[in-house]
């Protein structure tokens, strides 16, 4: 069974480095390509055929910005997450059969903000900081992506359309996917969602074909229980 895996970058960086911990890009690279080939062994022990590896994702700005709570301008490029997303980028062209579909962020100036992070607005709560005391650290930028989405639903209606695979797996937190899903159905395609053990809403099965996820350590009760061992 041909089969080709899609997955939502955003949503992988964001879980891995939750559930596992953060670690090189060079390392994140290689674990991304592992996952992804263990959708491939099916339930007989045997793996399918790849086609390809479709990784949706947007590199973080390298912008000058000006930051209002500092008041002077942040040159992201010399961030470490913007150096990290670089190296990332860079090794994931370099794999067989990766296919990278990167959007775009939206001008500076237009829908970007900052915001305190979580972590420091509780300590902020809790009195145990204070706001004089805050850095830049403290807060995250938050620009909104733009043709992330739209290049998933015509990569899905491409495979479907061309009859290109008999499989999709699509490894997504998000359920704006719902459509492209039906369609790929209609046109025969077996299509699996991996959420990384997130919870999805229960009528979203009808558009599906099956869950997977292929490692336990996404498990929600997997932090709660290497917590307590540290304890």
């Amino acid at each position: 069974m041909k089969t080709a895996i899609l997955v939502d970058g955003g949503f992988y960086r964001r879980m891995a480095q939750k559930m596992k911990g953060c670690i090189s890009a060079e390392e994140r690279a290689n674990e991304l390509e592992n996952y992804c080939h263990r959708h491939l062994k099916n339930r007989k022990n045997k793996y399918d055929d790849l086609y390809k590896i479709f990784y949706y994702d947007c590199m973080p700005t390298g912008d000058n910005i000006y930051h209002p709570y500092f008041n002077r301008q942040i040159n992201y490029s010399k961030t470490d997450l913007y150096k990290w997303m670089t190296i990332f980028i860079d090794e994931l062209k370099k794999k067989r059969k990766f296919a990278l579909r990167l959007g775009r962020l939206a001008p500076k100036h237009d829908k970007s903000w900052f915001t305190i992070k979580p972590s420091t607005f509780k300590k902020l709560c809790n009195k145990k900081q204070k706001f004089d005391e805050l850095e830049e650290d403290d807060f995250s930028l938050s620009i909104e992506q733009k043709g992330v989405d739209i290049k998933i639903g015509v990569d899905i209606a491409s495979l479907a359309y061309k009859k290109l695979v008999d499989r999709i797996v699509l490894i997504s937190g998000d359920s704006d996917f719902v459509p492209a899903a039906k369609l790929a159905r209609r046109e025969g395609i077996d299509f699996i969602l991996d959420p990384l053990y997130n919870h999805i809403p229960a009528d979203l099965s009808e558009h599906i074909d099956g869950l997977r996820t292929c490692d336990s350590q996404y498990k929600p009760d997997q932090i709660d229980r290497e917590n307590k061992s540290n304890e």
